[in-house]
């Protein structure tokens, strides 16, 4: 998988970057965990993500946030970090002004990130979150929540209670035009230990039958 390294808002930024053959083909942006707590752009969540949309016929693009490994800058408590993901979207787009649909995808601190994004990009088509901490982060801002998407849990998440991800996923689901496809995997805790598999497999079948109605912007 090439590296790659692109300008962000405070320096450099380093990634892992899948270029599909296809002019038009859709692509993906995918989010690491928080960076305070030895997340990275190679955190096996994340990396699953990657390549289920790369099966899929996906450009894609992971990176790790400003001071992560050989990315510039320190942590900024989400601020940043989203300055960062924008930066990355724009690289990603500029290689690829001709794609079908965006994505976004994270995992725990990085869906925070993603979703918040997802507010701020239209032209990102769908989601897919998996166990985002809406028990430790203001989900607030997603009202509405502008597109469908995926959330994963496993209902022995030891991070963020099924209690807190089932009243954010029941308060998006009541929003108009709207589909919130909610997966709890047996078994599974908040970082997919010895469940990644399961979470490929729904990942990918998500992937092939989702319709977004958004393509990427010009």
């Amino acid at each position: 998988m090439p590296e790659i390294v692109f300008n962000g808002p405070v320096g450099r930024l380093e990634g892992r970057y899948h270029h599909a053959a296809e002019e038009t083909s859709p692509v993906a942006l995918l989010l690491h965990p928080h960076p305070q707590h030895g997340g990275t752009m190679n955190n096996k969540v994340v990396y699953t993500l990657f390549h289920s949309f790369v099966r899929r016929g996906y450009s894609a693009l992971r990176f790790n946030f400003r001071g992560v490994g050989r990315s510039q800058g320190y942590f900024d408590r989400g601020e940043g970090e989203l300055a960062d993901a924008a930066a990355a979207l724009d690289w990603l787009q500029s290689y690829h002004p001709n794609a079908r649909s965006c994505w976004i995808g994270g995992f725990s601190f990085g869906a925070w990130i993603g979703m918040q994004l997802l507010m701020r990009r239209p032209e990102i088509a769908a989601f897919i979150a998996v166990a985002p901490p809406a028990n430790m982060f203001d989900f607030s801002f997603l009202a509405p929540c502008p597109s469908s998407g995926l959330i994963v849990q496993g209902d022995q998440d030891q991070v963020v209670p099924l209690e807190a991800m089932q009243k954010l996923v029941t308060k998006l689901s009541h929003q108009r035009d709207i589909k919130i496809d909610y997966r709890i995997v047996p078994g599974a805790d908040h970082f997919f230990v010895d469940k990644l598999d399961v979470l490929a497999t729904i990942c990918d079948e998500y992937i092939a039958g989702a319709k977004p109605e958004r393509a990427a912007a010009d």
